[in-house]
């Protein structure tokens, strides 16, 4: 808003709604909820900032109902089973099959589950509509979690070195579980198809075989072995803008590109077009060259 000669001038506001794309464009940095512990090497610009596992932290002490419960598993321990705080119910069918399995376990196992209680629930399962599930994976009794592949317990798992049963859902969760499969931390069961066999296999496999201990708890020293604690990382970057009104500095120019600007249609475009003159300036070259060569044969025939 501005004023000229007592005039009250008003610039002219852009009705066009933001798009998502100009929204991420116009970030100067980047707080990405993962690690080197769950990604793959690969390239990333310089206000890319990884601070996963943020919201983790060292285990408190259990409520004296829960911690008797799991102090009862005894040298067998215990299972951590939570399929996300979205997931509030099972069919009937699906509830009965999981429940079958966990009862053929030697573990005792806490199920986060608010739905109908199944029919086959054995007496080694506890279930509950709220569990302290980072609590619990960082209990020295737990042996493996049962797990939906969410980035937050994911994270807890790799925390506190959990080798995982995945059983993914939907968005970025399949892709979570393969990541800490490649790794040798984690088994994957398809949800839609599973029966009480495959989460009782799945179960015995991360248990009873020591390389998927082995595997997350080097994840785990992976995590932990950071200059920074996630959470402090945050926080520098988040002042580090504030600090600076910014950090354009670290802000990559292709923000402001046209999308053909982009991929280089532009320069493509021109490379093509003095191509094309070239050749196209050959070919007439040739030809006049060819109709020249002709007229002279032809005009030395009329002589002889």
């Amino acid at each position: 808003m501005t004023t000229t000669n007592g005039t009250l001038s008003i610039p002219a506001v852009d009705s066009r709604p933001t798009t998502l794309c100009e929204i991420l464009g116009k970030a100067d940095i980047w707080l990405i909820r993962t690690y080197w512990d769950f990604e793959y090497p690969r390239p990333f610009l310089p206000n890319f900032k990884f601070v996963g596992g943020l919201h983790c932290k060292p285990a408190k002490l259990l409520s004296k109902a829960m911690e008797d419960f799991v102090q009862s598993s005894g040298d067998d321990g215990i299972v951590v089973f939570s399929l996300g705080s979205m997931i509030k119910n099972l069919t009937k069918e699906r509830g009965n099959t999981i429940a079958t399995a966990l009862g053929q376990i030697p573990q005792k196992v806490l199920w986060r589950y608010s739905g109908e209680k199944p029919e086959t629930l054995a007496p080694n399962t506890r279930v509950y509509e709220w569990i302290p599930q980072n609590d619990l994976l960082g209990h020295p009794k737990t042996k493996a979690f049962v797990t939906h592949g969410g980035t937050n317990g994911l994270y807890e798992s790799i925390y506190h070195g959990v080798p995982m049963v995945g059983i993914p859902l939907f968005a970025d969760q399949p892709d979570n579980i393969i990541h800490m499969k490649n790794k040798g931390a984690a088994v994957m069961v398809d949800f839609n198809k599973m029966t009480s066999k495959d989460l009782v296999d799945g179960l015995n496999s991360v248990i009873n075989d020591p390389s998927y201990k082995a595997s997350m708890m080097r994840l785990s020293r992976i995590h932990h072995d950071q200059p920074m604690k996630p959470l402090d990382t945050a926080v520098f970057w988040i002042e580090f803008v504030m600090r600076n009104k910014g950090a354009k500095h670290l802000r990559v120019e292709a923000h402001n590109l046209s999308w053909y600007q982009y991929h280089s249609l532009d320069v493509a475009a021109a490379l093509l077009t003095i191509v094309a003159l070239v050749i196209v300036v050959s070919i007439k070259t040739c030809i006049f060259c060819f109709r020249k060569c002709c007229k002279k044969t032809k005009s030395r025939q009329k002589t002889e």
